[in-house]
């Protein structure tokens, strides 16, 4: 009885040894990224024609330097849609299309970004997937709005596809897409 209980000791620290070492694992995202969009699903506002993610990492921070070509907005649509007009340009420079630069510290920790006007965070799930968070707080005409920006990235086809599933939160919804990026 003795050696099964010493045993099922034994097993149960290497078992805990294993989880903690696999906690410690972390997934590297760096590398040029070419959007890809045949197989990407975005929201009606988004109007991607391009977009390339430089992405550089390290085991303390995440650095995204996004350039992104849109589509022009049909005539009839006055950014009055579900979500995405935010005022003319929709919300582009602030983040959410055109050329942006933001660096994620990987702790956990909420960041400003260095424009001062966003607040950052990111962590990585015990899958190897990571969440990335931007909330912007600022004042309109019509008073104070926030933008929340919800990511989740994930590695596939032996780390040579990106795919970002983003939740976008604003006064007037929530609007999801997935995007996918082509490793260069």
């Amino acid at each position: 009885m003795k050696i099964k209980i010493v045993l099922m000791a034994v097993f149960c620290m290497i078992l805990g040894a294993t989880a903690v070492f696999a906690q410690d694992i972390t997934i590297n995202f760096a590398g040029n990224w070419q959007f890809d969009a045949s197989k990407s699903k975005l929201s009606e506002n988004m109007r991607i024609e391009s977009m390339t993610m430089n992405v550089a990492q390290t085991d303390k921070d995440l650095s995204v330097e996004t350039k992104t070509k849109r589509a022009a907005r049909p005539e009839s649509d006055t950014g009055g849609g579900n979500g995405g007009g935010m005022g003319r340009g929709g919300g582009m420079g602030r983040g959410m299309g055109g050329d942006t630069m933001l660096t994620y510290t990987l702790d956990g920790k909420e960041t400003s970004a260095t424009s001062g006007d966003a607040k950052l965070k990111a962590k990585f799930e015990k899958d190897g997937k990571l969440k990335l968070v931007q909330t912007r707080n600022f004042e309109t005409p019509m008073g104070a709005m926030s933008i929340k920006i919800s990511e989740i990235w994930e590695l596939k086809d032996e780390g040579k596809t990106l795919v970002v599933k983003r939740d976008t939160e604003t006064p007037r919804g929530t609007q999801s897409s997935e995007m996918y990026f082509t490793k260069q």
